[in-house]
C-alpha cells in the first residue's frame, strides 16, 4: 500500500528490501511528495524506503491530517486475452474508502480505464510494470 502522495517516476532497486517483488508497486521506487505544500520536496532515501513506497506513514511530517486515504493497495483481479483489471483500492484507518477497477491492455501497452487522480495512476502505471517484468520472466 502505498503512500497516496507519492509520485513514483524511476525503479529503485537500492531499497534494501528483503523482498522487493512483495512491495505495494511491486518494487522499489523513487519519486517525490506531491503532499500539499510539498510538491516536488527533496526526500530522503529513508523517507522513500520506510514511507513512501508503504504508505501509513504516520511519522511522516508532510503526510496532510486531514486526507482522503492513509494509502494505496493495488492488485491483479484477473489477466486473460492481454487484458488486465487491475483493483485500486484508497484505505484509510486500514478499511476500505474508495475502489475502483481499472483496465489495461497488454497488447497495445495502454490503459483503457484510468484512475481519475494523476498520482494513483502513475502508481498504477508502475505497479504494471512491474507485474508485467514478472509475468515475462515466469512465462
Amino acid at each position: 500500500m502505498a503512500c497516496p502522495y507519492f509520485v513514483p517516476t524511476e525503479k529503485w532497486d537500492g531499497g534494501g528490501w528483503i523482498h522487493p517483488s512483495r512491495l505495494p508497486l511491486g518494487g522499489g521506487w523513487q519519486g517525490h511528495c506531491s503532499a500539499p505544500g510539498h510538491e516536488q520536496s527533496q526526500l530522503e532515501e529513508s523517507e522513500v524506503r520506510d514511507f513512501c513506497n508503504l504508505g501509513y506513514a504516520q511519522k511522516c511530517p508532510r503526510l496532510p491530517l486531514d486526507r482522503q486515504f492513509d494509502a494505496v493497495r493495488f492488485c491483479i483481479t484477473s489477466d486473460r486475452d492481454q487484458r488486465l483489471l487491475v483493483s485500486c483500492v484508497g484505505e484509510s484507518a486500514h478499511l476500505p474508502v474508495q475502489h475502483k477497477q481499472l483496465e489495461f491492455d497488454a497488447s497495445q501497452m495502454h490503459w483503457l480505464v484510468e484512475h481519475p487522480d494523476r498520482r494513483i495512476q502513475k502508481q498504477a502505471d508502475c505497479y504494471i510494470q512491474s507485474y508485467l517484468q514478472r509475468r515475462t520472466k515466469t512465462s
